[in-house]
């Protein structure tokens, strides 16, 4: 009997549409398999199911899980971001179903949406326990439970049913040391053949999207904006550092064992703390490895006075969070940045040779259709390698959809109605614009920016032709939304 096995799921047809086939990255689940380094670590026997890597149905996870025959199955539902895990809790509950039903697993439903929605997600899904709070010590005390050794009221964090009766025990309190709870993760339990970059990531060798790592070198955020939900499982904005070295010797060994070159740092903000990010930068550097790494900058944190020591360490991409050209919607969202011109620091950071991806939001609560265009225009002007277009949606866990809650907006359906490329989105209405016109909106802007000649000619110049026809053949079609045929 294997002690037990933890499940990423995942619905990349239903999430990304047709998207998911080709484009869209096979991120592997490092959370998971730092867990599982964990449990092993604490003596546990330990397996990880990837069916949104395998692209599995609920019944073939299930049959896998029949086979290892575990004490415990863990349906850890996070994501390629923190949105994901909320869209994935479609095909979560279906595979927790398919557990339930064709085997005697116990089974232990965890990620960010049911720290959310904790309650909720107890009352509506089929497993045994829900985790409130993050999962190492919840997942090991239950472990200990199973074994006979600790009293189900002792399990930290747990939602459960005693006697037909609802229960919630208190959540631990936070990790303070992520070097023990978080550990390099158990990649040899990963199907590590089958993770992929995304396509822009790898615009400079486009046909070597493989192999594929990510990771966190730190939990958290500091900041506060309402779309946000990253701080979901974590009680309030807070930011914990695992310490560089253990970072750096993670990125060597997915190096040297894995073959690795193409890596996400998963962190929500990367380049804050420049104590942290800088040390690891030095010790990447002394380890002369070659990389080609994205991760996560605030428009106000970036120095540069770092940037060519950061591309020397081979972080290639820089994805800023710009969200909206008009300072007064970005304070109604409040994302407030230092005032300094945007465009100057994604020219200091282009001019260093890194590449930026530009995130923009459409909607947000103060938008209007003339400050999405400013936005638009925006982006149009600074002309970034990648640019990400996105709804405001009110994902479980941020201020919006408390406010949602409160005026009554009208949510989606189905969870993967969350998904910004799904065919059933539903993002919130602004003060001043429907849903509807938000994603008309955003899918024509997509367009308009991706096949600009001015953003045609730059990808051909920067990395050639083969690159801008995959540009073309991207833009070819439209997502489908059924928003847009009411």
């Amino acid at each position: 009997m294997t002690d037990i096995v933890f499940i990423n799921p995942g619905d990349r047809k239903a999430v990304f549409q047709e998207l998911g086939l080709t484009l869209t990255a096979i991120e592997p689940p490092f959370q998971i398999a730092s867990y599982a380094a964990y449990l092993r670590n604490n003596g546990f026997s330990v397996a990880i199911i990837d069916a949104n890597a395998e692209n599995i149905s609920p019944a073939e996870t299930a049959q896998k899980v029949k086979l290892l025959n575990p004490r415990l199955t863990a349906v850890i539902v996070y994501g390629n971001q923190p949105s994901a895990s909320t869209q994935n809790m479609s095909i979560s509950g279906k595979i927790v179903n398919a557990i339930k039903t064709g085997s005697d697993s116990i089974v232990v439903l965890g990620g960010l949406h049911a720290s959310a929605l904790s309650k909720q997600t107890f009352e509506q899904e089929n497993a045994d326990f829900v985790i409130e709070g993050e999962e190492q010590i919840p997942l090991k005390e239950l472990l200990e439970h199973l074994q006979g050794d600790k009293k189900l009221s002792e399990v930290s964090g747990i939602w459960y049913k005693e006697n037909n009766e609802t229960k919630h025990n208190p959540k631990p309190l936070l990790i303070k040391d992520l070097d023990e709870y978080l550990p390099i993760a158990a990649w040899d339990l990963l199907p590590m053949e089958i993770y992929r970059a995304h396509n822009w990531h790898c615009f400079d060798d486009i046909e070597n999207r493989q192999p594929y790592g990510a990771i966190y070198t730190s939990l958290g955020c500091p900041y506060s904006c309402t779309f946000c939900c990253i701080n979901a499982p974590f009680g309030g904005s807070s930011l914990r550092c695992r310490s560089p070295e253990l970072v750096v010797e993670e990125i060597t060994l997915l190096s040297e064992k894995y073959g690795i070159k193409n890596l996400k740092i998963i962190d929500e903000m990367f380049v804050l703390n420049e104590n942290h990010y800088m040390k690891i930068v030095d010790l990447l550097i002394e380890q002369n490895l070659d990389l080609n790494i994205w991760a996560y900058a605030r428009v106000d944190t970036v120095k540069e006075k770092t940037l060519k020591k950061l591309k020397q360490a081979g972080i290639n991409w820089l994805a800023l969070g710009i969200e909206s050209a008009n300072a007064d919607v970005r304070d109604g969202a409040s994302k407030k940045m230092k005032p300094r011109d945007i465009a100057e620091i994604v020219s200091e950071i282009q001019a260093a040779g890194i590449r930026v991806i530009g995130n923009f939001i459409f909607g947000l609560q103060d938008d209007t259709l003339e400050s999405m265009t400013e936005t638009l225009e925006m982006a149009k002007a600074l002309n970034c390698e990648f640019a990400n277009f996105y709804c405001a949606m009110a994902y479980p866990g941020s201020q919006l959809y408390n406010i949602a809650l409160k005026e009554n907006l009208k949510l989606p359906d189905e969870w993967t109605g969350y998904s910004q490329h799904s065919y059933n989105i539903q993002p919130l209405p602004s003060k001043h614009l429907t849903a509807k016109e938000i994603v008309a909106f955003r899918d024509n802007a997509f367009h308009e920016y991706n096949e600009s000649e001015s953003y045609l000619s730059m990808l051909e110049k920067t990395f050639g032709v083969v690159v801008k026809e995959h540009m073309m053949e991207t833009t070819s079609t439209r997502l489908k939304r059924a928003i847009l045929n009411d």
